[in-house]
Formats: structure tokens, C-alpha cells, sequence
């Protein structure tokens, strides 16, 4: 019987923890339109500080997305996308550390020796 309540208590916890992360944000606006030539835009905000908004056609789009980190960093991100690809943009994009200086001379004295490459 003590398994049995063991057992029934923990789910019970489990279940507990589910409902409370299932917190939904409240919508404050939300706008769309859709032309009859195709183009489009839309944006949304939500009582959490989540926002995005886009505009674009059947060849390109651009637009933009905010949120807060789960570190509380404020993150927003701009970008284009067409037939170049998707072009992010923002602080919250990782950018690669600098390549060290001992590895920028290496790589500059294999491109000035490429004959000594070929063995």
C-alpha cells in the first residue's frame, strides 16, 4: 500500500509541474493582412514582452522578433530574407571569437608558400 501511495504522489507532483509551466501569455495585439497581389505583413505582441512583425511578397520578407532570455537578457533580431537567403541581424546572434594571431600568420605563410603545400 505504501508503494502504491509512493507511486500516486509522485505523479501527483509530476502533474502538478506540468500545469504550472502551462502559463499562457495574454495576446495585446495582433494585426494581419494579406493583399490580393501576394504581399503581406503581420505583427503580434504578448503580455510576456514577445513581439514580431514581417512584411514581405512572394520574394522577399523582412522583419523583426524580441523576447527577454531566460538569463534576462533583452534579445531582438531583425532580418531579410529573399533569394539570398535568411540575413539575421542583432546582438543576440553569436558571432565567432577573433582568430588568434599565431593562427593568422600560419594561414598568411601557407597562402605566400603554396608550393610547398603540393607535397
Amino acid at each position: 500500500m505504501f508503494k502504491f501511495i509512493l507511486i500516486a504522489a509522485v505523479f501527483g507532483l509530476a502533474a502538478a509541474a506540468v500545469l504550472e509551466s502551462d502559463v499562457r501569455a495574454q495576446i495585446n495585439s495582433q494585426e494581419s493582412v494579406i493583399n490580393p497581389d501576394g504581399s503581406y505583413s503581420y505583427s503580434y505582441e504578448t503580455g510576456n514582452g514577445i513581439a514580431a512583425n514581417e512584411a514581405g511578397n512572394a520574394d522577399s520578407a523582412q522583419g523583426s522578433y524580441r523576447y527577454t532570455s531566460p538569463e534576462g537578457i533583452p534579445i531582438e533580431i531583425s532580418y531579410v530574407a529573399d533569394a539570398e537567403g535568411f540575413r539575421p541581424s542583432g546582438d543576440g546572434i553569436p558571432t565567432p571569437h577573433p582568430i588568434p594571431e599565431a593562427i593568422q600568420r600560419a594561414l598568411a605563410w601557407n597562402s605566400a608558400h603554396p608550393e610547398e603545400e603540393a607535397n
